[in-house]
C-alpha cells in the first residue's frame, strides 16, 4: 500500500508526495521541520508541513529572487537576505564576485540542518569569506541599519507563525531605511492565484512608501496554483524600463551560469496576467 504524505498549505487542496522516504524529523524551537527524499524532486524539505525547497527545483526560485533585482539595481556591492536558512540564495548572490552578502536567519537549526542533510542547495556557499551569517531576527536588524543595502531579499515563509511580520508596513519602511539610494526590496509574495490578499496587501504597502511598487512572476513547480509573485520595490523608478540590451550588458557581463534566469525572462516576468494586474 502506497504512503501519502499531503502538503498543509491549504485547506481544501494541495499536492502530495507518494513513495517517499523520511530522512529526518525535528522540532524546532521556531517550527516542525521535515525532510524527505522523492523520485520527482530529490530532497524536500518541509516546515510546518509546507514544501519549503526541493533539490531539482529550487534553481527556479533562487534565481529569480535574485538576479532580477541585482540585474535590475545595475551597480550593487551590498546584499541583505532575510531567511534562506538552506543557503540557495546566497549562493546565487555570491556568483557576483563583486558582491557581498548579509544573510540573517532567525532559526539556526535551519542553517545547521542545510548544511548537513541539504548540500547541493548552498554548494558552498555558507563557506565563503564574503558571507556574513549573522542568527537573528531580520526584522530587529533591519531597524538598526540606515543606507547600508543596495539589495534586499527577503526570502521567508508564508505570512503564518514566525513569518507573518516579513509581510507588515513596518518591516517594509524599515528595509526602505536599510536601503542605498535607489536600492530594491524584492520579497517572495506566494502564488496570487491562491493566496490573492497575500500579494495585494504587500504590493499596496510598497506603493506607499516607494516610487514603484509592483511584482514579477517565475512558476516553481513544487508552490502549486500558478505562477508564482515577487514582490519588487523601489525608488529608482528606471529599474523596471530598462532596454533588453541593457538588461543583456549587465547581466552577461558576469559571466555567470543559470539554468532558467536570463535576459529575456527577466524582461517578460513583468508582463503580468490581467488577474494579476488587477490585484496590484
Amino acid at each position: 500500500m502506497k504512503q501519502y504524505l499531503e502538503e498543509t498549505l491549504y485547506k481544501d487542496w494541495g499536492q502530495f508526495f507518494t513513495d517517499y522516504e523520511i530522512l529526518h524529523e525535528e522540532k524546532t524551537d521556531e517550527q516542525d521541520l521535515l525532510l524527505i527524499n522523492t523520485q520527482s524532486y530529490g530532497r524536500v524539505l518541509l516546515l510546518d508541513g509546507v514544501v519549503q525547497v526541493t533539490e531539482k527545483d529550487n534553481f527556479v526560485y533562487h534565481e529569480l529572487l535574485t538576479h532580477v533585482p541585482i540585474t535590475a539595481h545595475g551597480a550593487c556591492k551590498r546584499v541583505l537576505v532575510i531567511g534562506g536558512g538552506d543557503g540557495g540564495m546566497i549562493k546565487e548572490v555570491l556568483k557576483y564576485p563583486d558582491v557581498e552578502v548579509t544573510m540573517v536567519e532567525i532559526d539556526e537549526s535551519v542553517v545547521k540542518f542545510s548544511k548537513q542533510h541539504l548540500p547541493k542547495i548552498s554548494d558552498g556557499a555558507f563557506d565563503n569569506e564574503r558571507l556574513n551569517l549573522v542568527i537573528a531576527d531580520g526584522c530587529t536588524l533591519v531597524t538598526e541599519k540606515q543606507n547600508e543595502y543596495d539589495v534586499i531579499i527577503v526570502d521567508s515563509t508564508d505570512p503564518i507563525g514566525p513569518g507573518e511580520v516579513l509581510f507588515t508596513k513596518e518591516f517594509y519602511a524599515d528595509c526602505k531605511s536599510a536601503l542605498t539610494e535607489g536600492g530594491i526590496l524584492a520579497t517572495q509574495n506566494g502564488v496570487p492565484f491562491t493566496q490573492p490578499e497575500e500579494l495585494q496587501q504587500s504590493v499596496a504597502y510598497f506603493k506607499e512608501l516607494f516610487a514603484e511598487g509592483t511584482c514579477y512572476l517565475g512558476s516553481v513547480p513544487t508552490y502549486v496554483g500558478g505562477p508564482m509573485a515577487f514582490g519588487f520595490a523601489t525608488d529608482n523608478t528606471e529599474a523596471l524600463t530598462l532596454s533588453l540590451n541593457t538588461v543583456r550588458e549587465r547581466f552577461n557581463s558576469h559571466n555567470i551560469e543559470t539554468k532558467y534566469y536570463t535576459p529575456e525572462t527577466h524582461k517578460a516576468a513583468f508582463a503580468l496576467p490581467r488577474y494579476i494586474e488587477k490585484l496590484v
